[in-house]
């Protein structure tokens, strides 16, 4: 673990730098720890997947007492064991909802019905939050259908898309530009800012998607667009 500036009001505290749960287990409690710690001049800790940053106010931080006390808190760093809740999403592949499906399949050389089959079948570790709220980067994908992200990005991906980009999959929380391979989409409201908490997932939950018909997207989502 190491300690750097990240600009003149963070710093930025890294570990290995790989998408492991093991790792990220240390990097959530770790920033939890500085989290609860109520340092002064902290503004907000942001985990990553094998990283975290502490934003702070330079007027009111002493950063030499910052870097120490972040270093204390990393240092007793206990991860749980236990894993966070486990939650279900249904998701309607292929289709119009789904157009980057037929291409994952050829890439992986099997049909459409096995990535459908291999991404469902599969538990899913939240590791981070980031590039929209709520966006959950979750892994790992199996390896033969791990599709790097697409050469040239989408102007909008719709809100619910399910994407794969190398062994990471992820759930567009609103209508955006991406580049991820979209294989399909889910009726679930991943944001609402009228929730508490707003977002869905947190890191260190899980994700089992569950292939659902179009019939059953429309009727969750009140009408729709899956066929």
């Amino acid at each position: 673990m190491r300690i750097t500036s990240f600009g003149d009001a963070a710093l930025l505290v890294e570990y290995e730098p790989v998408i492991d749960a093991s790792v990220n287990a240390q990097v959530l409690d770790a920033s939890n720890r500085v989290r609860q710690a109520h340092l002064p001049g902290v503004r907000d800790v942001v985990p990553a997947y094998a990283a975290f940053a502490v934003h702070f106010d330079p007027l009111r931080a002493d950063i030499t007492q910052l870097r120490a006390a972040i270093a204390r808190a990393a240092a007793r760093s206990r991860p749980e064991k236990a894993l966070g809740r486990c939650l279900e999403i249904p998701v309607c592949y292929g289709g119009r909802v789904g157009p980057d499906l037929a291409q994952v399949a050829a890439w992986a050389g099997c049909g459409a019905h096995e990535v459908v089959a291999s991404h469902a079948a599969r538990e899913y570790r939240v590791f981070m939050l980031g590039f929209l709220p709520g966006f959950p980067y979750m892994g790992t994908v199996e390896e033969r259908i791990a599709m790097p992200r697409r050469a040239t990005p989408r102007l909008r991906v719709p809100a619910g898309s399910v994407g794969i980009a190398g062994r990471q999959t992820g759930v567009y929380p609103f209508d955006s530009p991406g580049g991820w391979q979209i294989i399909g989409r889910t009726p679930v409201v991943l944001f609402d800012p009228r929730r508490d908490p707003p977002a869905l997932l947190s890191p260190g939950e899980r994700v089992r998607f569950r292939a659902i018909p179009p019939a059953e997207f429309d009727a969750i989502r009140g009408g729709g667009d899956a066929r």
